[in-house]
């Protein structure tokens, strides 16, 4: 038979274990969380972007409005270039004053 100390190590380990297993299962449902919150996200951008397309297509919104809205708002050089836009000017690093 066990001693009373030998059963009290037994049950901590259990409940590390089983605390282990709680934070996996946590980790997987905030991960799953963020996913979907991360595709309804990139569908909000797609539906935007495609409602403004679709009135620049029809004439009720002027392109060039668009095109300047875009011009301030792209930083990267390849989401510019999607729009024919020039890429920026690099700013070189500024050098330390030692």
């Amino acid at each position: 038979m066990a001693t009373i100390e030998e059963r009290i190590e037994a049950l901590e380990k259990k409940l590390k274990q089983e605390k282990a297993k709680k934070q996996k299962i946590e980790a997987i449902k905030r991960a799953a969380e963020s996913k979907v919150k991360r595709s309804m996200d990139t569908r909000r951008k797609i539906l935007v972007g495609a409602a403004i397309l679709a009135k620049v297509e029809r004439g009720e919104w002027p392109q060039d409005k668009l095109i300047a809205m875009l011009d301030a708002s792209l930083t990267r050089d390849d989401d510019r270039a999607l729009f024919d836009l020039p890429a920026l000017p690099t700013i070189p690093p500024v050098e330390s004053m030692a």
